[in-house]
């Protein structure tokens, strides 16, 4: 077995397949491979096929800022890691419009996913690629043991618009030329503990295995946004660092 057909099988072995929808969030450090971000992203293409969509954040939290408020789509660099930043200048990959939280998407639904991101006014809206997953049947494979690296929790946060959450500010940047204002709700302070999802999740929702020599996990985005909804309905404060320091 090649080292090529290694990686693709395992992928195989977590429950990636093809046709399939996935968002992907990863560590190339907790893989601890020799291949290329370029390789690894091809053996996912090769996985889920030109029939399937991969999808990577291409956020730019720290780089577009109030002191440089400027986005633009060809050449504002993610932030997030080599996979991201590798998969944002390969051919036909396309990416979503939003200053902060764009995605990069390639494959069958590479524009329906990404295409109504622009007419949002947040981060992770209604129409950006996160938040639309569920409705594709979507997955989630994050790479290394970074679950509280998923910002799908933060649409979650604006649906349920918990306490802790402060009212939302507008802040005006350039995007693509264009100025435009977004508004944003404030958590500083608290700590995300998105981890925490692994405990609301079961086999198969959520599947575990590896790739490379990172511990990954598969999950399904309508099994999450479910039992997160519940679960963020039921206790605003689950999905943040224990409260009781701060009363």
């Amino acid at each position: 077995m090649t080292e090529s057909e290694y990686y693709r099988q395992q992928l195989a072995d977590l429950g990636l397949g093809r046709g399939d929808v996935v968002l992907v969030h990863s560590s190339m450090k907790a893989m601890q491979t020799e291949r290329t971000p370029q390789e690894i992203i091809e053996d996912m293409q090769a996985v889920i096929g030109r029939e399937g969509t991969l999808l990577m954040p291409a956020l730019t939290y720290d780089n577009v800022t109030p002191e440089n408020p400027i986005f633009d789509s060809d050449k504002t660099e993610p932030c997030v890691g080599l996979l991201p930043r590798t998969f944002w200048r390969m051919p036909e990959v396309l990416r979503s419009v939003n200053p902060t939280h764009s995605v990069c998407a390639w494959g069958k639904l590479a524009h329906t996913l990404t295409v109504g991101h622009k007419m949002d006014n947040t981060a992770v809206g209604a129409h950006s690629p996160f938040m639309l997953l569920p409705c594709y049947k979507g997955k989630m494979l994050f790479i290394g043991d970074i679950l509280n690296a998923c910002t799908f929790m933060h649409g979650i946060e604006e649906i349920v618009k918990p306490p802790y959450i402060r009212p939302a500010c507008e802040k005006t940047y350039v995007v693509n030329g264009e100025k435009r204002s977004y508004t944003a709700g404030d958590a500083f302070g608290w700590g995300a503990e998105f981890q925490r999802i692994e405990e609301i999740l079961e086999d198969p929702d959520i599947r575990r295995g590896t790739i490379g020599k990172a511990n990954a996990y598969l999950i399904d985005s309508r099994a999450l946004l479910a039992a997160a909804l519940q679960k963020m309905l039921a206790e605003p404060y689950a999905f943040i660092t224990d409260i009781s320091k701060w009363i």
